[in-house]
């Protein structure tokens, strides 16, 4: 998880007797470690910074560990480094401009920046005079501070210096190289001080790349990320020896073309929860999130998503399959556990599924569509096996909703409620037999325009006390209160939670039945495959 979060969240609770689940301000976005530091886990999520109004030809960009404070490194005239604080950590779309510090004096084609982890200490590359600067800062992070201390020279190994990076405890430096193709690592005698730094091996990217740019590690070393900019991809690596470049052995890669045609930086977060990438064709930052969960090779527009009660199974319903997908979790409401079963397609009812939603007992399917209006119900005559479904019935929603999203069902299958994009509204019904739609009955609706105007799904508290609603406009999920449960006339709003970090087009939403864990599938752009995992919790 994120330590950041973790300790924001213990900060904000201080005060407050400790809540578990249910309460989105103690909500936190949390994946599963083993998803984290892998491209194949990453997405575009659309946050992109311009960065054009202070400079352009943005060649590196670095962060404060905790996310609040970005920092980009341009070279363009007045060569520098441009800080920006972010009100919302690790969000660029939240960066405001600060100020700036020009190092044109040192070198006049600056390629990179780092900063050492209390942000006392500045290192940038240059190409002019083939060097690594370092800089000090009196006050941490204020680049208003710094001064140069002492430079270093790597012309012995490169002489077009590129990206640069240093081992948590500084007694490691690492200079990627465009004239060798490669990366050079040297030892610090004295952690930090780049005047104790001596050669000593290189890793050829070559057959990768020949124009390697920034590079980045995970905090133990076995994970490294290249950016290059002869194909604008990011490159991953794995060391059979932490920080010990000779046993670097290529894994595989992700284009970032589509984002950015002149890659330069390469930045990220120490939890491996997000990437960074800056470059002088678009003069953007670019944020992408890892540690997702991708269910591409089933469904590439995922939809709604249930699991079983036990978090053993997972299901999701997607629009270009048609169909439900089944997935059995080795460990339970852990994704990264998650192997494909089977799917069951509802095209004969639904070529447009939405959402869905499971009996608790796991013998009755619903499916809502938009292109039927309706909510579609199924028999299942082996509990949570969806290869067993029939379609039994269909219930007509669109007097009240002719683009509907979510679905959602009283836990005794007496009420059903439908949000959709029409109304911008919830549409709560009344079934005279439990879990018959044939039975429904119109009986009241609650607008949540105010919130958002693109509802795309929902989700209750068991007891019926508390409602919320994906919001595919604000790309969060809010949280309403009802004085009398399972009666929406009496929900209030209470709080939202922010998901756009991980994807700027949620779908489904998803609670572990305690309320401590939250789901959601989506993402952006052309990457509706993914299922996000949250923690709510204290």
């Amino acid at each position: 998880m994120s330590n950041v979060n973790v300790v924001m969240n213990q900060a904000a609770a201080a005060s407050v007797t400790p809540v578990w689940g249910w309460d989105l301000s103690y909500a936190y976005y949390d994946p599963p470690e083993s998803l984290t530091w892998d491209l194949s886990n990453s997405a575009f999520v659309s946050r992109q910074f311009s960065v054009s109004s202070q400079t352009t030809s943005p060649v590196g960009v670095f962060f404060k560990p905790d996310g609040s404070k970005m920092y980009v490194l341009s070279n363009a005239v007045p060569q520098g480094v441009k800080e920006y604080n972010l009100s919302t950590n690790w969000d660029v779309n939240s960066a405001v401009y600060v100020q700036a510090l020009t190092t044109s004096t040192q070198d006049t084609s600056p390629s990179s920046l780092f900063f050492k982890p209390d942000g006392t200490k500045m290192y940038i590359t240059g190409k002019t005079n083939d060097r690594v600067y370092e800089y000090d800062l009196s006050t941490a992070w204020d680049i208003s501070s710094a001064s140069i201390n002492q430079n270093f020279s790597v012309s012995s190994q490169d002489t077009n210096p590129n990206g640069i990076f240093f081992k948590p405890d500084g007694t490691k430096m690492y200079v990627t190289g465009w004239t060798g193709q490669d990366l050079n690592e040297y030892d610090l005698s004295t952690a930090w001080d780049i005047s104790t730094a001596s050669y000593l091996q290189n890793f050829s990217f070559s057959s990768q790349d020949t124009a390697p740019r920034q590079i980045s590690f995970s905090p133990d070393g076995t994970t490294m990320f290249m950016v290059g900019i002869t194909n604008d991809r990011i490159y991953q690596y794995s060391l059979s020896t932490g920080w010990d470049i000779s046993t670097a052995s290529y894994i595989k890669l992700r284009s970032i073309s589509s984002e950015e045609a002149n890659a330069w930086g390469l930045f990220v977060s120490s939890d491996g929860m997000y990437l960074y990438t800056t470059g002088s064709s678009s003069d953007y930052v670019n944020q992408y999130a890892l540690g997702l969960f991708s269910i591409q090779a089933q469904e590439s527009d995922a939809n709604g998503l249930s699991f079983k009660p036990d978090g053993t199974k997972m299901y999701i319903v997607g629009r270009s399959g048609d169909d439900v997908n089944e997935y059995a979790l080795t460990t339970a409401w852990d994704t990264s556990t998650a192997s494909f079963l089977q799917a069951f397609s509802v095209a004969a009812q639904e070529t447009t599924p939405h959402d869905l939603f499971f009996k608790p007992d796991g013998m009755k399917m619903y499916i809502v569509g938009q292109t039927g209006d309706d909510v579609n119900e199924y028999s299942l005559s082996t509990a949570w096996d969806v290869s067993s479904a029939s379609y039994s019935q269909a219930f007509s929603i669109a007097a009240q909703e002719i683009n509907p999203q979510g679905l959602f069902f009283k836990s005794d299958g007496a009420k059903m409620y439908v949000c959709g994009s029409t109304g911008d509204d919830v549409n709560e019904y009344n079934l005279s037999i439990a879990w018959d739609v044939s039975t429904a009955s119109y009986s009241q609706a609650f607008s949540i325009a105010a919130q958002d105007t693109d509802p795309e799904a929902l989700f209750f508290k068991p007891d019926g006390t508390k409602m919320y609603i994906l919001g595919g406009a604000g790309n969060d999920v809010n949280e309403y209160t009802l004085s009398t449960a399972w009666d929406i006339s009496t929900a209030t709003y209470s709080q939202a939670f922010l998901v756009g970090s991980q994807g700027n087009s949620p779908r489904g939403l998803f609670f572990k039945e305690d309320g401590t864990q939250m789901f959601i599938t989506g993402g952006s752009q052309s990457n509706f495959h993914t299922v996000t995992s949250y923690t709510i919790s204290v």
